[in-house]
């Protein structure tokens, strides 16, 4: 049975729970972000896509970046292997 409309309660600390069918169809994982907006009088929940995002070290663009820090920090691969020896040497000289 594919339903669509389910009611569901406000907990005390305003939380609702998304029913499985729905997480299942759009395939929102724990931890994903969603994107709630206000139209009218309407709340819409959008399962939240990340724009791609330039390296930090190389402002390379690419689907392919490595986000890391729960997205504070993107790399790309270049980026990151820049970032390793740059590091390397850094912890090398401290000893």
């Amino acid at each position: 049975m594919n339903k669509s409309n389910y009611l569901r309660k406000v907990d005390e600390l305003g939380r609702i729970v998304i029913p499985k069918e729905i997480r299942k169809r759009f395939n929102i994982l724990e931890r994903d972000q969603l994107e709630i907006k206000v139209s009218n009088k309407k709340i819409i929940i959008e399962k939240y896509e990340f724009p791609i995002s330039a390296c930090m070290i190389t402002n390379q663009e690419s689907k392919e970046n490595l986000t890391l820090a729960d997205g504070k920090i993107i790399l790309s691969k270049l980026g990151a292997e820049i970032l390793r020896n740059e590091l390397e040497v850094l912890l090398s000289s401290k000893k």
